[in-house]
Formats: structure tokens, C-alpha cells, sequence
């Protein structure tokens, strides 16, 4: 197995790899890229997340889910990291922001971290997970997640690498179990699974791995549900639209919010001592989940995997003490987390 650098190469890279040349290296490189596109959609998820009031919201039960399978897809890439004889780098694999996506995907999108609001939904959540297929209404010539997690599914069949049980881990995650894999096939399933979860189908916006409720759509994929938060509706079938489906359904009421403001650079610029304090505090716990996840997958050890979640809860209580702190000349906008890598004892900030 060849040895790839912590940090992932770029996916638009990958993608220019002629297929002869896609073998278990490029397998090996793809799939801690895609560990770093998963890890990236977490912190504005979360932002958007926390930054909800108003208890038992609509909103806040979709973006959860949301959440979680994000939390699965990871942990999928890492089983499957592990079941070629790999070794998955999470810490190296985060991302600053603003920025783009890891590996260049979709260039156009600038990602950042901000609270809660139907234009953050729309330009940055939905663009994210913007779907192959016709029901996004939109033509994208760029390399989307589902284009790369294609690529990866072929190159799998095509080297059929040999699948070794390695640090592979089992939880519950949400309404997922993640999975151990024992052959290819189960892996190609599990990239479908990932695809389908985010963009819907060729054939519809639904989850396909859910099962239908009573409006005859049922669970929605990512882009769809996100869809739903902007538009204030549900998808329900439209007899009369360019497409079989449109926001148009009951309400979806937008919930009561933090105002966390937006954040332009890295780190908010000349905050107090006590906000700084907070900052740290933030950082340093979720770096701490970070290395309890890199430790869980680099010695198969569960019981890591448990301190990485309890490290998560953990942080919503910090990110809501920023939340009420208010930026300096702006009564409108409340801090909110960083997303910075920092071990305790460090000196900068």
C-alpha cells in the first residue's frame, strides 16, 4: 500500500486521472479526500444547527438529521479507509473557513459560518449539496459530490482491492447503523447510500434508504429538505411546474434564531478576553473530538468513538456562550464558533 500524505489532494486532480491510472493509490487518496469534504460540511451545519431557539422546530429536526448522516457518510469513508489497509487523518482533513470546499469541488461555492438564515440555506447549504440530476433545476458543469463519489464507486469495481476487516467500527448514528464491510459490494452500496442520502435520486428527491410517509414523497434528501427551510414549504407534487415537484406545500415556519453574524475571516478579529476565552474553549474541544475520532479509526478503539460524541454534545453549550455575546459595533450579531484547530496550552489567541 502506498503511504499518501495527510492531507487530502485535490479532488478536481483526481478526477483528471485517466481511468487506467485510478488503481488503489488514487482509491486510497480519493477516499481521505472524502473524508475531508464530509468533516467540511459539519461546522456550518452545526452553526445553522445551534444557532436555532426555538425548541422542537421543523427546522432544527431536519438540519439534525442532516447532521447525522453527514456524521455517518464520515464514518463510512473510514471503514472503507480501513478496509483497504488505509489510514484515515481527520485532523489533518479540517478545514479553516471562508473558503471553498476541500479538493476544489464546486469552486464557485464560498463556504462559511454564520447563524441560521433562509439565504445562508440557500447559498451555501443547498449549493453544497446540489444534485446531478435534472430535479435541481440548474446545469453544473463543475465537479459536484456525487460526480467524485461515482468515480470512486467505479474505481472500487474496477481494482476490486482485497478488504480486510482493519479498524473498521460499528455505532448507531442517527437513523444509521455504520457498517463494517466485508467485500466490495457492500462498499459500492454504502457510496450509494451516500449519494442518495445528500442529492435524492435520478428518479426523485426522496432518501430512497427511508421509507416513504404519508405525502408520498417521503424522507427527503439533503438538497431538498434544506430546500424546504429556504422555501418556507414542503415539496409536494406540482401538476403544473417544469418539474414534478416544487416547494409548495405546507408551511415550514423558519424558527426563532441566534443572530450569530457572519464570519469573514479565520478568526473574528480583536475580540475581549472573555470572548477569547470562549473561543479557546470552543476550539480546544473540537480539536479534542477530532483526535478522539482519528484515535477511534487508527486503533480500532469504540470506546474513543463514544468520548468523540460526548466531545460533540459538548460542544453546543460553548457555541451558545458565543452566541450571546454581542460584536463589538453591531447590536445585531452575536459571536459564534471558529472551527480552529487548537490544543490546549496553545499560545496564539
Amino acid at each position: 500500500m502506498a503511504t499518501i500524505a495527510a492531507k487530502p489532494m485535490p479532488i478536481a486532480q483526481l478526477m483528471e486521472t485517466p481511468h487506467p491510472k485510478r488503481d488503489l493509490a488514487w482509491i486510497e487518496a480519493g477516499l481521505q479526500s472524502a473524508i475531508a469534504l464530509e468533516l467540511a460540511t459539519l461546522p456550518p451545519y452545526l452553526c445553522g444547527m445551534w444557532s436555532i431557539k426555538t425548541e422542537d422546530s421543523e427546522a432544527e429536526r431536519l438540519i439534525t438529521n442532516i447532521v447525522h448522516d453527514e456524521m455517518f457518510h464520515m464514518g463510512m469513508v473510514c471503514n472503507m479507509m480501513s478496509a483497504i489497509g488505509g489510514t484515515p487523518y481527520i485532523i489533518a482533513a479540517a478545514p479553516m473557513y471562508p473558503g471553498k470546499l476541500p479538493g476544489n469541488v464546486r469552486p464557485q461555492i464560498d463556504v462559511y459560518l454564520q447563524g441560521l438564515t433562509q439565504q445562508y440555506v440557500r447559498d451555501v447549504f443547498m449549493e453544497i449539496e446540489m444534485p446531478e440530476n435534472p430535479l435541481a433545476l440548474l446545469y453544473e458543469e463543475w465537479v459536484t459530490i456525487g460526480k467524485f463519489y461515482d468515480a470512486l464507486r467505479e474505481a472500487f469495481q474496477t481494482v476490486n482491492p482485497a478488504i480486510v476487516a482493519g479498524h473498521q467500527l460499528e455505532r448507531q448514528i442517527g437513523d444509521n447503523m455504520l457498517p463494517v464491510f466485508s467485500n466490495v459490494a457492500d462498499i459500492v452500496k454504502a457510496i450509494d447510500v451516500i449519494k442518495e442520502q445528500g442529492e435524492g435520486t435520478s428518479h426523485g428527491p426522496q432518501d430512497p434508504t427511508l421509507p416513504k410517509d404519508g405525502n408520498g414523497l417521503g424522507p427527503l434528501a439533503h438538497y431538498y429538505s434544506f430546500g424546504e427551510i429556504w422555501k418556507g414549504r414542503r415539496l409536494a407534487p406540482s401538476p403544473t411546474g417544469p418539474l414534478p415537484f416544487d416547494w409548495i406545500g405546507e408551511p415550514v415556519p423558519f424558527p426563532e434564531t441566534h443572530p450569530m453574524g457572519r464570519l469573514t475571516t479565520e478568526r473574528w478579529p480583536d475580540p475581549s478576553a472573555n470572548v477569547q476565552k470562549l473561543l479557546n474553549a470552543f476550539n480546544e474541544k473540537y480539536t479534542e473530538m477530532l483526535g478522539h475520532l482519528e484515535q477511534a479509526w487508527h486503533n480500532g478503539d469504540d470506546a474513543a468513538l463514544g468520548r468523540s460524541v460526548g466531545a460533540m454534545f459538548a460542544l453546543k453549550s460553548r457555541a451558545h456562550a458565543l452566541m450571546n455575546e454581542p460584536l463589538p459595533g453591531d447590536d445585531s450579531h452575536r459571536y459564534g464558533p471558529e472551527f480552529l484547530i487548537r490544543f490546549p496550552g496553545d499560545d496564539q489567541g
